[in-house]
């Protein structure tokens, strides 16, 4: 297995908090400057499988959210309004 392979797996696992908490430490040390070519290309590989692990939970809540609103005469979706 891949490091990249490795870290998708551990990804996975990941909750969505926790995903972002490590997505915001790479873009964090990123933004601090001194990275060296290598490095940032791998922040920006972890970054994506973090993206993707995020979009896929949020994703799924949303299937969730609309399946909860289904009622007697269909589906009823609404936008939904984080505050």
């Amino acid at each position: 297995m891949t490091d990249m392979e490795q870290y998708r797996a551990e990804v996975a696992e990941m909750t969505f908090e926790k995903s972002m908490e490590e997505l915001e430490r790479l873009v964090d040390e990123l933004e601090q400057g001194g990275v060296d070519l290598d490095r940032s290309l791998e922040i920006y590989e972890r970054a994506v499988v973090l993206r993707d692990h995020c979009r896929a939970i949020l994703d799924d809540g949303q299937r969730r959210i609309q399946k909860i609103m289904e009622t007697a005469d269909g589906v009823r979706t609404e936008d939904l309004r984080v505050e």
